[in-house]
């Protein structure tokens, strides 16, 4: 049974006197006057068909609060449960029982329930909310897109392979156990690390002459998973333990097919696999790949945001592949309209945002100044500004820079490290819903 609020504060609850602490603490109040959150984490984390009874586990504002720290301080798991066990001020901010040390793996349990949507929903929430406070100027927002590194490395044909034939051998061994089958199997996994070792290491010319090898033991190891595949089909067993182990295995099987398909026509045929059909990673397949020059490649998503004088972020996209940021100006202005019934009076954007659509259907719409870093050929007349304004709004936009810069520093946002597309959602989301948190705080305190 799990508490939405702690019903009782200890009078032992304190925080020191360190600028740290008093901005947590007033963080803490600032989330004491949102308290309508809870209700929104509640779905998430309150499972209503279960019974009512048990231990109590974390309470949902607990939950909030531990998350926050974790994005705040940029740490893992391990390290937030010493914090929460070792630090009075962390304990008072996150109201943990007096017999609450919650460990790395409960911490990561709850945490990673709160879906990305949930804490999509809370910053719009709060947004709305501190606009009618006045925190939120409204009246002119700057925009710019930047990328966030997914937790791969860097990606390789022959990585490739050796994941995929470590994966499945390792699935090969685990049939006995989950299906009942007895397979007699030949090991790949030790051969294949060290073809991948080897042709990492290898000078460019000697490197094709080590990929056959490579590709034999993906071979071998695809008709071993297809022979275990086709018996377990003929015994006709529908145990679901068994029918997991045949999805599994057919689900990284295709993607073994897919990397020595790419493998064959990038290493022997010379031809470049288009982007969107490219596998960077078998384990994260939402993986855009991102390139920004000749010697700049990221893998990640591309995200588009918004931040207003304060630096809070109102708008935020996390984007499929890599669109060209002049139709990503539009979007912004809809959801400004739809989240504070009006449209900024000034924008400013990159100049990658700049087109004479984009400025001409805004004028239009009744924004004002729609400015661009870059003019692209457009004139002063077109954008509703003079020179002079134009340059301090270059300034002003400036700012979005040092605030994207902030969230990828203080606040994690240059890498997600949670697995699975919804993960990286919600890792983006919780950074940035941290970060809009701990600057209204600081305003407050100003």
């Amino acid at each position: 049974m799990r508490e939405t609020r702690s019903v009782q504060l200890s009078i032992f609850d304190s925080y020191s006197k360190h600028e740290h602490s008093l901005m947590l603490a007033q963080l803490s109040r600032l989330l004491d006057e949102h308290s309508q959150i809870l209700d929104l984490l509640n779905v998430d984390l309150i499972d209503k068909s279960r019974n009512q009874t048990g231990c109590c586990g974390l309470s949902v504002e607990s939950i909030f609060r531990c998350l926050l720290l974790k994005q705040m301080l940029n740490i893992s798991y391990e390290r937030l449960s010493f914090h929460l066990s070792d630090s009075a001020t962390y304990r008072t901010f996150a109201r943990l029982a007096m017999n609450q040390y919650p460990s790395r793996a409960s911490l990561q349990s709850v945490i990673r329930k709160i879906r990305p949507e949930t804490l999509q929903q809370i910053n719009e929430l709060l947004c709305i909310q501190w606009h009618s406070q006045g925190h939120i100027d409204s009246t002119q927002v700057r925009i710019d897109s930047t990328v966030v590194d997914a937790n791969i490395g860097a990606p390789s044909d022959s990585k490739l392979l050796d994941d995929s034939v470590r994966v499945l051998s390792r699935h090969l061994a685990t049939c006995q156990r989950h299906t009942g089958l007895k397979l007699r199997i030949t090991d790949q996994r030790r051969k294949a690390r060290r073809l991948a070792f080897a042709i990492f290491y290898a000078k460019r010319a000697e490197k094709q002459a080590l990929y056959p090898d490579l590709i034999s033991c993906a071979m071998i190891v695809l008709k071993q998973i297809d022979r275990a595949i086709t018996k377990l089909e003929l015994l006709g067993q529908e145990q679901p333990s068994t029918v997991q182990w045949i999805q599994t295995a057919e689900h990284y099987r295709n993607l073994l097919c897919q990397v020595i398909h790419q493998t064959q026509q990038r290493v022997f045929e010379n031809s470049p696999v288009p982007a969107n059909e490219k596998i960077v990673s078998i384990f994260e397949l939402h993986v855009d790949i991102i390139r920004k020059s000749a010697r700049d490649t990221q893998y990640g998503h591309k995200i588009n945001l918004a931040t207003d004088t304060s630096g809070i972020v109102t708008y935020l996209s996390i984007l499929e592949g890599n669109p060209a940021d002049k139709i990503l100006y539009q979007p912004v202005l809809k959801a400004h309209q739809e989240l504070f019934g009006e449209l900024p009076v000034t924008t400013v954007a990159d100049g990658g945002y700049a087109s004479i659509e984009n400025v001409t259907t805004a004028r239009a719409d009744g924004v004002r100044q729609a400015a661009f870093h870059k003019r692209a050929g457009l004139g002063y007349h077109d954008m509703g500004v003079k020179r002079k304004t134009l340059t301090k709004l270059r300034a002003f936009r400036a700012g979005i820079e040092g605030n994207i810069s902030e969230l990828k520093r203080a606040f994690g946002l240059s890498k997600a490290t949670w697995k699975k597309h919804d993960g990286f959602k919600a890792f983006v989301w919780s950074s940035v819903l941290t970060y809009n948190l701990v600057r209204v705080a600081r305003l407050s305190t100003a």
